[in-house]
């Protein structure tokens, strides 16, 4: 019987930091469990952000982060959308329609819920037009998602 599918992240040797970071971003963070190396380095953790249990590993340089993969986050608000776009992007890179690097090479979406809904509207006018400004966009902008949506 399988119990969860639970993401595990490979870093190259800087755990430590990258804890670090994410504590100081994320309001609802917690350190489940955590192991040292011998020079007292984090070697690998298992952490929560906002109920999604990550399992993360120093495995040094062999291992790279693609944008194949990314954490997809759900924001409310404009202000959360503009807070972690802006943190997450520190040391890292900014992309096309809501997509962030961070420092170690990981990919994010900070994706305002309102996308989601308006993309997969039934009515594939609004949908369209809500997607293509979407499209057209680095940093996800509801009030301009919005009036693309409902211009019709």
């Amino acid at each position: 019987m399988i119990k969860k599918v639970t993401p595990f992240l490979m870093y190259n040797h800087d755990l430590d930091e990258v804890l670090e970071l994410y504590g100081s971003i994320f309001k609802d963070f917690t350190i489940i469990h955590s192991s040292r190396n011998a020079d007292g380095k984090i070697h690998s953790a298992t952490f929560v952000i906002h109920e999604q249990v990550i399992n993360a590993f120093n495995g040094g340089p062999h291992f790279k982060f693609t944008e194949a993969a990314s954490l997809m986050v759900d924001c409310e608000t404009q202000e959360d959308v503009d807070y972690l776009w802006e943190k997450l992007s520190e040391g890292g890179a900014k992309s096309q329609c809501g997509w962030v690097r961070d420092r170690f090479g990981l990919s994010w979406q900070i994706i305002p819920s309102v996308l989601m809904e308006m993309v997969g509207d039934p009515d594939r006018e609004k949908a369209n037009r809500a997607t293509q400004a979407m499209l057209k966009m680095t940093k996800i902008d509801i009030s301009e998602l919005e009036k693309a949506y409902y211009q019709g």
